[in-house]
């Protein structure tokens, strides 16, 4: 069917309502027939491993790794399946159902303080600058004359 274009490769946690607990999900393209196809593929929670597909479509290597990062989905034959978004010295995977929302003080990340008090240095960013060469941001406030002649309202 020749489905050359993997156009997406994510992953679904069923935490407490389906077993096994994950899905892989691919959504592939032909562009030769113009077809999608979306294969799920299910991957025990136990053990959650499933075949690399980064040898096939070269975009899987980064789609893996962002699954790996966020799931915990471990792509076997992966060339370098490492976190992508998190810190490398992160605990979990933040997309699992089972996740908890809030850390205890003593387990949050490490560099957390360090990234607060950067974020903190930062100059606020000013909305209404008008920058030359640049679309306009912000509230438009516009300048209409009494009489109303070229702004496309009539007196």
């Amino acid at each position: 069917l020749l489905f050359d274009h993997l156009a997406d490769l994510t992953a679904v946690d069923w935490y407490q309502k389906k077993t096994p607990r994950f899905e892989v999900v691919y959504n592939l393209y032909s562009i030769r027939y113009k077809q999608f196809l979306r294969i799920k593929a299910q991957v025990p929670e136990e053990d959650p491993r499933i075949t690399s597909v980064s040898s096939i479509w070269k975009v899987a290597n980064w789609f893996e790794r962002e699954v790996y990062d966020m799931f915990g989905i471990v792509f076997e034959g992966h060339p370098d399946l490492r976190r992508l978004l998190m810190p490398e010295d992160w605990e979990g995977f933040p997309l699992r159902k089972d996740y908890p929302l809030f850390l205890e003080p003593e387990k949050e990340w490490s560099g957390f303080k360090e990234l607060k008090e950067k974020a903190r240095r930062l100059a606020p960013y000013d909305w209404y600058q008008r920058v030359p060469g640049e679309p306009l941001t912000g509230q438009v406030k516009e300048e209409v004359s009494q009489e109303g002649e070229g702004h496309g309202t009539s007196a």
